[in-house]
């Protein structure tokens, strides 16, 4: 076993020293049974977005797409969140290969028609391509640890909830294949060079 991930390890180098082009990693635990080696993939999930259409893995099928988990009354670092990933929206708008899945962690008072005025309040009038999504709590905390983030209701905490700022990109496939700081203009610039790198795969 030892030895086979070492020449696996060695030819995955070679390979990238072979070629100038970059490709994004895989992220999530692995599974190694044998010669197989299976990447982590996104569990099944499906909710509704402020358009109350079903937002599901399905969907999503064959899609690039980035996700994050926000509440609409945050008062910290929700609006820089919506800000990175408003500019990220707009550099693909049109593209239907490319969409954005916010998850609200506050789903007592962020229904349906209130993730809609929050859409209209920041200018996403067409739901095709970032849905604000809202599912059952227990669905959207299992989704955010699905996704490695932090969401947990804390009556502490500013506005409620403590939650994870960062954003995750996702391929057709449901491999996660980065991490970026949602609250980071520049971090959020190499998200978006990396989604063009999916794209030209």
């Amino acid at each position: 076993m030892k030895r086979l991930l070492i020449v696996t390890l060695s030819i995955g180098f070679l390979l990238s020293c072979g070629s100038s082009r970059k490709e994004l990693p895989r992220l999530g635990p692995m599974t190694v049974n044998g010669s197989d080696t299976a990447f982590y993939t996104l569990p099944d999930f499906e909710f509704l977005d402020q358009d109350s259409q079903i937002v599901s893995r399905e969907s999503l099928a064959g899609k690039i797409y980035v996700a994050d988990f926000f509440f609409t009354s945050c008062p910290t670092i929700c609006p820089k969140m919506t800000k990175e990933m408003d500019r990220a929206y707009l550099r693909f708008k049109g593209n239907e290969q490319v969409h954005f899945v916010s998850h609200t962690i506050d789903t007592r008072h962020d229904s349906i028609p209130v993730l809609r005025k929050y859409a209209e309040k920041i200018d996403v009038m067409d739901a095709r391509q970032w849905h604000f999504v809202w599912g059952p709590r227990k669905e959207i905390y299992d989704m955010a640890k699905a996704y490695f983030q932090v969401a947990y209701p804390d009556s502490m905490a500013p506005g409620g909830f403590v939650h994870s700022g960062q954003f995750a990109l996702v391929d057709g496939e449901g491999y996660i294949r980065g991490f970026y700081n949602g609250t980071d203009p520049q971090d959020i610039d190499k998200m978006m060079g990396d989604i063009e790198l999916l794209l030209s795969e």
